[in-house]
């Protein structure tokens, strides 16, 4: 024997394992196993500073619709400042003013989406 197995062998044998030869008892047996995520926007901002409303809910435009169709689906638009709102408010909020709401720098459409 290598003095690896011989390790192996002697530490078995001091935790009270089976020796060779003899059926090793199990302690317990995973059956089922489900997993969870968690994931969020890549963002500092958690909040739409439009509606208030937090980026990954919808916005106030879209939670009476959410309630009654499941399709319905309220994105995120990030702008080339950095900014992130509802894709229904900055589109509201262009409309009046051509600008970010937070730096009122010439607001410019970074990207939009989940």
């Amino acid at each position: 024997m290598s003095e690896v197995e011989k390790m192996e062998v002697d530490s078995d044998a001091a935790q009270g394992a089976p020796v060779a030869g003899q059926a090793a008892k199990k302690k317990f047996q995973i059956k089922k196993w489900t997993a969870v995520a968690f994931w969020s926007w890549d963002i500092a901002v958690d909040n739409c500073a439009i509606c208030r409303n937090h980026i990954m809910e919808p916005c106030i435009e879209c939670q009476p619709k959410a309630m009654t169709d499941t399709d319905n689906e309220c994105v995120a638009a990030w702008g080339a400042c950095g900014h992130a709102f509802h894709l229904h408010c900055i589109n509201k909020w262009i409309k009046t003013r051509d600008a970010c709401p937070l730096d009122n720098q010439p607001w410019q459409l970074a990207r939009c989406g989940r």
